[in-house]
């Protein structure tokens, strides 16, 4: 009996009902199955064999609940399959690092956010990574040997090199400000190097998104900047694209600028609520 024992598998039991569930789904997918001994990837076997990697499943579906696995399998398979033969495999940085970038997407319109990696830029925006013209899966991210962090890193970069934005000066409504604009939905990455596109004064500058192209610039260096904050926030309501509120974006944060345009016995105001950081900027420079 004990010499039965030491043979035993010692793999995790977490491990071996995911086995179970990923041979039930390639069963219904018309495929056979055989695990790689370390259980790092699958061979599907049908009209035509296809690798699929676990390693990156194996990692979300310990970060998940039990009752999130059958979705999360069959998602996985269902990609696997329908992507066989493609260029690039998501899974294998080698072949995804090169078109690896990223998009700016309110967080109301990101259906889940646990189905796709990305970091806050605030309470409101999300910078999602995407790979071609979809978002990274998790458990695509988790088969590559680096953090999201790194790999957001590396897709900014991309994004970097592919172009410079046009720099435009303009008016709204008598107010001036600086548009920026790109040819992919990626513009608002460029925040982190805005200094290299216009002068950036110590206090930071005013943001608008109006949409995924474009970027609407406003230097904070004077008490003009509360005139700006409503040119920039009825404009970008107008708009009604990536988001209608202006930010500020100083030491490489972006911070709402709550401001809420009230209608009222037929008149049209906007209430500003600054952060207290803002704020206090403000009453500086009205001094």
């Amino acid at each position: 009996m004990g010499l039965f024992r030491r043979h035993r598998s010692r793999r995790p039991v977490e491990d071996v009902d995911l086995d179970s569930l990923l041979s039930l789904v390639a069963d219904s997918l018309g495929y056979a199955c055989d695990f790689s001994r370390d259980g790092a990837t699958l061979k599907l076997r049908g009209e035509r064999v296809i690798t699929v990697r676990l390693t990156g499943l194996r990692r979300e579906a310990g970060r998940r609940a039990r009752e999130d696995w059958p979705v999360l399998v069959s998602e996985h398979l269902a990609h696997a399959v329908a992507g066989a033969g493609r260029t690039p495999d998501v899974c294998d940085l080698r072949q995804a690092r090169p078109l690896l970038r990223t998009r700016v997407e309110s967080v109301d319109d990101v259906a889940d956010l646990s189905r796709v990696v990305g970091r806050h830029l605030n309470a409101d925006l999300v910078e999602l990574l995407t790979v071609g013209s979809r978002a990274v899966r998790p458990e695509e991210a988790g088969c590559w040997p680096l953090p999201s962090a790194r790999a957001l890193d590396l897709a900014a970069s991309n994004v970097r090199r592919d172009e410079r934005l046009l720099v435009e000066r303009i008016e709204l409504s008598g107010t001036p400000v600086t548009r920026l604009t790109g040819r992919t939905p990626s513009t608002a990455t460029h925040l982190r190097w805005l200094g290299d596109y216009l002068p950036v004064p110590g206090d930071g500058a005013l943001v608008a998104l109006p949409d995924p192209y474009t970027l609407l610039v406003h230097p904070v260096d004077g008490i003009g900047v509360v005139r700006a904050i409503e040119r920039l926030r009825v404009h970008a309501a107008r708009t009604g694209g990536l988001s209608s509120q202006v930010y500020w974006w100083h030491r490489g944060r972006l911070t709402l600028i709550k401001a809420d345009i009230v209608s009222q016995h037929g008149q049209t105001r906007l209430v500003v609520a600054p952060p207290p950081e803002f704020a206090r900027v403000l009453a500086r420079l009205a001094v």
